[in-house]
């Protein structure tokens, strides 16, 4: 069972549903944070990576991430990421797919060469991960995180 089907057994708030369309900075409205609020205040007092692996917040994180809803996924993901422990290597994982979340947005609005710029970052992160935790990290197998790196990458501006 993926991290994202746990968390939407919970009846997570974070659903693409309730935040509208995509937000595109400039171009389309900011969601509201109540559609976030919960799923980070469930997050209150944890720092063990099992547990933020098996998070609402983290699972909302890759659903909204696998539905193209970056802005949002990099919101959820941040909250999961200052919880961890400081150099894991569960840490650098969500910095890699906060730099994702940042790519296949930046992507999304076409700028090519900021795109290019934080993928580069992310996969030095998503290196160091592989390196460290060669089977993953936080239920996410190295294909996973390809594939997430695949989406974000191949995003187009088609709004």
């Amino acid at each position: 069972m993926t991290a994202a089907r746990r968390a939407s057994d919970t009846g997570a708030v974070a659903d693409p549903d309730l935040v509208g369309g995509p937000h595109l900075p400039g171009r389309t409205p900011r969601p509201p944070e109540a559609a976030f609020a919960p799923l980070k205040a469930a997050l209150e007092g944890a720092d063990d990576p099992a547990a933020l692996a098996a998070s609402a917040a983290f699972g909302a994180a890759l659903r909204l991430f696998e539905r193209r809803y970056y802005w949002e996924a990099h919101e959820m993901f941040e909250a999961v990421w200052i919880r961890l422990p400081p150099a894991s290597a569960e840490r650098v994982l969500l910095r890699g797919l906060i730099q994702l979340s940042n790519a296949g947005l930046k992507a999304r609005m076409g700028r090519g060469r900021a795109t290019a710029r934080i993928l580069a970052l992310a996969d030095a992160d998503l290196a160091e991960v592989a390196a460290r935790a060669p089977a993953g990290a936080m239920g996410l197998t190295p294909g996973a995180l390809a594939a997430l790196r695949c989406q974000a990458a191949g995003e187009a501006d088609d709004e």
